[in-house]
This record gives C-alpha cells, structure tokens and sequence, in this order.
C-alpha cells in the first residue's frame, strides 16, 4: 500500500505564512464557483464550444449538446451570471460568447491537460 501522505509534521512556517496571505488577498470562494459551474458536463461542453468559435447562437448550441433550447438557455444564463459567457442579441437570435481570453484559455488548457492525462492512462 503506498503511504502518500508525511510520515512527520515539518512546517516550513515562511512559506505558509506567505501562502496563507495570498490567500487572504484573493477570492478562492468566487474562483470555487467558477469551477463549480464548469463541473456540470453540460456545460463544460457548452464552454468548449465556444471556446472554439468567436460566437454561436442558442440554437446551435443547443445542437452541439444535444440538449433542448430551454436546457441550453438556463446554462447558457448560468454561466453568463458568473461572468463566464456574454450573449448579444440580434433580431429574434440570441449570440454566446466567452466573456474573455481568459476564460476560452482556462477552457482550452483543460481539454489540453486532459488529453495528456488520457496518454498517460
């Protein structure tokens, strides 16, 4: 059986205080939501798909998940209220978006990551 965790408590008391304050300085409860919403596999297909192209309205979305428009518009809302989407709407057609290069970047390294992970396995 492999013993992953110390065998002995030695605390590098300089990095964990460093730690610790950083910490503090950031929002680890907002940045859990984020990862929250993302573990849903719908709509982590949904980030994908957008991830790949500028924009795509509800309908092809919807397609892309094969989930129902309803279904696709209340994660599409979701992850627009947590800042990850921004939609635009046109005529009758409503737009998705990433709302940044960070988002489609945290999308896109962790499709990458997985694939190299699958390599491995």
């Amino acid at each position: 059986m492999q013993n992953d965790a110390c065998e002995v408590t030695c605390i590098d008391q300089e990095k964990v205080i460093r730690v610790k304050n950083e910490l503090i300085q950031q929002n680890p409860l907002e940045v859990a939501k984020i990862f929250k919403a993302l573990s849903d596999d719908t709509r982590i297909k949904i980030a994908y798909a957008l991830s790949l192209e500028d924009e795509l309205c509800v309908c092809d979305v919807a397609n892309i998940v094969g989930a129902t428009t309803a279904t696709t518009s209340h994660h599409l809302r979701l992850l627009k209220n947590i800042g990850l989407a921004r939609y635009r709407k046109e005529g009758k057609l409503v737009y998705y978006s990433l709302d940044d290069e960070h988002v489609k970047q945290l999308i896109q390294v962790a499709f990458a990551h997985q694939k190299e992970v699958m390599k491995i396995v």
